[in-house]
């Protein structure tokens, strides 16, 4: 499983207010909500992400409440992964739990900028800056994790039978 597309880049402490204001949790719908992704620190995100792009960001992505929306909302957005020097854990097991893809590589949160552009292989963990050439290596999920993520979620996977492998 591979992603390739443009880098938003995003600081330290994005916390789950940020990636999805409370505000707007008035609704059941993805897709309504994932049009407020990132609006408090971005304005412009929603408009300009598409299908694979990739959100980097500095340490503890993802912190404060244990609102299971926010990755959800990245996911629907057509984002293909994030990667982040760390993430908060509850945002980690969220994003696993509804098959957001997250990688965690110090060197390539550092170093990669906004607007270059980068491809993932979550089956290796490989990391490439398509823009300078060069490559990192995050540690890739077992293969249980991984058919959650390819199945679009744990609870497909229990379905599909696939992440008890």
């Amino acid at each position: 499983m591979n992603t390739q597309g443009k880098v938003f880049k995003y600081p330290d402490n994005v916390d789950t207010d940020v990636i999805i204001p409370a505000r707007y949790l008035n609704t059941p719908d993805a897709k309504e909500l994932a049009l407020h992704c990132m609006e408090d620190i971005d304005e412009s995100f929603v408009n300009k992400v598409k299908a694979g792009d990739v959100i980097v960001a500095g340490w503890n992505f993802g912190c404060g409440s244990s609102r299971e929306h926010a990755p959800l909302v990245i996911k629907t957005c057509g984002t293909g992964c994030v990667i982040a020097k760390s993430f908060a854990r509850i945002f980690y097991r969220n994003a696993i739990n509804i098959g957001l893809p997250i990688l965690e590589c110090e060197e390539a949160a550092e170093e990669i900028k906004a607007d270059e552009q980068v491809h993932v292989d979550f089956d290796t963990g490989m990391i490439r800056n398509i823009t300078t050439g060069k490559t990192y290596k995050a540690q890739p999920f077992p293969d249980f994790i991984q058919n959650i993520i390819k199945a679009g979620g744990l609870l497909k996977a229990l379905k599909e039978g696939e992440a008890d492998d």
